[in-house]
């Protein structure tokens, strides 16, 4: 939603462009550090605390910026709102993990997944209704009777969390937390993401030193941050992460090139490029159910191959788009381009199950979250080395091209997918 309320945002507090942007860029930068924290907490002292705790910083974040005196401070509540928020996907696997056990249930995934594409597709149409009649405080409000009613379903449904030793004092919590890790994996993402946002090769040039002085940390720590020894023995769950941030790099350079090449080059007014664009996510929700099926049946690796294929088909199909294309044939390529999104995130989440570390989920699920974020960010950097500063259909057909060659290493990886298929007892999550 907040993409539509930019300009408002412009509007009242005179920033620019580049400046507004901190909203989304501060976020993401925010949520990349804040998911896998958030997931080593929810495995330490349960889903269910976690939970409540990031919906009531939301709660209280979206309250105070209805009333902020500056732009700096809406940055500021952003911030805050991306710690929120980054309980929900790592918080919640942990806990269907525990209900569930270890064979990926396909059915409660699916309903995650088809979530995730619903808001994907509706997001900018709600937030567009509450920009106009409330102004950018409006995306802001709806989140507090949100979040509300979340935390009351949290209390309600959710099951207690098993007992958690309790740390004796602050000093023993943030020991426990590994502050020193988590802040040079602060630094780690925040050097790499501040170089795809704005090639600043000082900051590439921080990257290696950072991360290497993180694995040094965690190597030592006695409770650390990530477990980087246990990683590196799981390949199966290092496959899964990168093919993570590869799909999410791919997709967004499609969610983000083609809009632009119909506006700017087509001439299509926004309303209309939207309809165009809504195909892309809305089959993510419409495909959910034969991707849970496929999954539960044949395993995630067939799931992720059929996305994969789905990805290569519609990267060559996007290379003959041009000047004369017509409306139908853009929304039919844009059939075939939605339809990876079930398969692929489906797929790649069954496989995170599969592979995470017993008593990790929340950790594991925490770091392919921030797989999204660095997918989403190297997509715009690629926007950039397509198009050169222009939207064009040569930049547009450079793009499909990189979505086809991805989609042949991604068809590659399929077959190391962990979670295969079979019947099972845990499809379905059911109450201890």
């Amino acid at each position: 939603m907040i993409a539509v309320a930019l300009v408002d945002l412009q509007r009242e507090f005179k920033v620019s462009l580049a400046a507004s942007s901190w909203l989304i860029s501060g976020f993401y930068l925010t949520a990349s550090v804040g998911q896998p924290l958030m997931g080593r907490l929810a495995d330490r002292y349960g889903a269910r605390k976690v939970f409540s705790a990031g919906l009531a910083l939301v709660f209280v974040t979206c309250s105070v910026v209805l009333v902020v005196p500056g732009f700096g401070w809406v940055v500021a509540a952003r911030v805050l709102q991306a710690i929120g928020t980054s309980v929900g996907f790592p918080a919640g696997l942990t806990l269907i993990r525990r209900l569930a056990g270890g064979r990926p249930p396909a059915a409660t995934l699916g309903v995650i997944s088809a979530t995730n594409s619903a808001s994907a597709a509706f997001g900018p149409v709600l937030g567009g209704v509450l920009v106009a009649a409330l102004g950018w405080r409006g995306i802001f409000a709806v989140n507090l009777p949100v979040a509300g009613v979340g935390l009351w379903f949290a209390r309600r449904a959710m099951p207690p969390d098993p007992p958690a030793d309790t740390p004796a004092d602050t000093r023993t919590f943030a020991r426990e937390l590994d502050l020193p890790g988590v802040a040079l994996f602060a630094a780690t993402s925040t050097a790499l993401l501040g170089f795809l946002l704005s090639a600043n090769w000082l900051l590439l040039a921080v990257v290696p030193v950072a991360a290497a002085l993180f694995v040094r940390r965690e190597r030592r720590a006695p409770t650390p941050f990530l477990d980087v020894r246990g990683l590196a023995g799981r390949r199966p769950l290092m496959g899964v992460l990168g093919q993570q941030v590869a799909v999410q790099a791919v997709f967004y350079l499609i969610f983000f090139s083609l809009p632009q090449w119909l506006e700017r080059v087509r001439g299509y007014p926004a309303a209309a490029t939207g309809l165009l664009m809504l195909p892309i996510a809305a089959l993510g929700v419409v495909l959910t159910p034969l991707a849970a099926r496929t999954v539960r049946r044949f395993g995630a690796g067939l799931s992720v191959l059929v996305g994969s294929v789905g990805l290569l088909v519609g990267g060559v199909l996007l290379g003959f788009v041009g000047e004369h294309t017509g409306p139908a044939a853009i929304i039919a390529i844009g059939c075939v381009i939605g339809l990876p999104t079930a398969f692929n995130n489906l797929g790649l989440q069954a496989g995170l199950y599969a592979a995470a570390p017993p008593g990790q989920t929340g950790t594991a699920a925490g770091l392919f979250q921030t797989g999204r974020y660095v997918g989403a960010i190297l997509s715009t950097a690629l926007l950039g080395v397509v198009y050169g500063g222009t939207p064009s259909t040569a930049g547009l057909h450079r793009a499909a091209l990189v979505v086809a060659v991805a989609a042949v290493g991604l068809a590659g990886a399929a077959l190391f997918t962990p979670a295969p298929g079979g019947r099972h007892r845990a499809d379905a999550v059911v109450p201890p």
